[in-house]
């Protein structure tokens, strides 16, 4: 199972990307730090990582109205990393 789910990339992101150097990966949800710190200098060997930040990111509550009535559900457990560099930089785009 690879540690490294997918880049994530929103405007926030994009955002803390241009101004911070921190970069924001969805992990697996039993990945250590030393771990993710591990996968993206093995994927990204031109970068240095500085730090690691993880956040679990809650199921909210989800639902809809059809014609059958409210269907219900909830949205799934998920853990994101958001990894400031000493140097270099990330490109996702060229990966694509």
């Amino acid at each position: 199972m690879s540690v490294l789910i997918q880049p994530l990339i929103t405007e926030k992101l994009t955002r803390l990307q241009d101004q911070h150097q921190q970069y924001a990966f969805e992990v697996a949800r039993n990945a250590t730090k030393p771990q993710i710190r591990r996968a993206i200098q093995e994927r990204y060997p031109e970068v240095k990582v500085a730090r690691v930040n993880t956040i679990v990111v809650p199921s909210k509550p989800k639902g809809r109205f059809t014609k059958s009535g409210f269907v219900g559900g909830r949205s799934r457990v998920w853990k994101k990393a958001i990894i400031t560099l000493k140097e270099g930089e990330i490109d996702f785009f060229s990966e694509i």
